[in-house]
């Protein structure tokens, strides 16, 4: 599929709780101070509700030495108990750019070992070379791209969805 072939997609239509989902032979990529922080072709996406897809990296296609301990973490009911990352490259700090799941409940054991970054938080995303618009808000980190159809949570208003 390249950048401009899109299967439609509605984020009323992903289940709750949510689902984790390989995204084979996906390129994603994030950058940050101009520096490309992770590649990889192993994601996964974490499909909920009126969500965009998170899309979870494999720590080993991660520069991590550029992730720094943010000491915060918040708790999902479905998920467990996150920890966040600043990201730190070219002279810039992006505070909780990244959050990962160190001890998942059994149920999200895939993301084990994964990352997932702020698209709002970063200078870029791309999936297959195209690049992400961020999820309205600041607590959500879904990826917005074309295909994937809203209304998304996230924006003034949607909180009590």
């Amino acid at each position: 599929m390249t950048e401009t072939e899109h299967v439609e997609e509605s984020v009323w239509d992903y289940p709750r709780p949510p689902a984790v989902r390989a995204a084979p032979g996906r390129l994603v990529e994030v950058w940050f101070g101009e520096r490309l922080v992770a590649s990889t072709r192993q994601a996964v996406r974490v499909l909920e509700t009126s969500h965009p897809p998170v899309y979870y990296l494999p720590a080993a296609d991660v520069v991590t030495e550029l992730l720094v301990p943010a000491g915060a973490v918040s708790h999902c009911e479905w998920k467990g108990q996150a920890r966040y990352w600043d990201l730190v490259a070219g002279g810039r700090r992006a505070a909780h750019a990244a959050w990962s799941y160190p001890e998942p409940l059994p149920a999200y054991r895939e993301l084990r070992g994964m990352l997932a970054f702020y698209p709002g938080r970063v200078d870029r995303c791309t999936v297959d070379g195209e690049t992400v618009r961020a999820q309205e808000g600041d607590f959500y980190g879904g990826w917005i791209t074309g295909g994937i159809t809203g209304p998304y949570k996230g924006g003034p208003g949607t909180s009590a969805w």
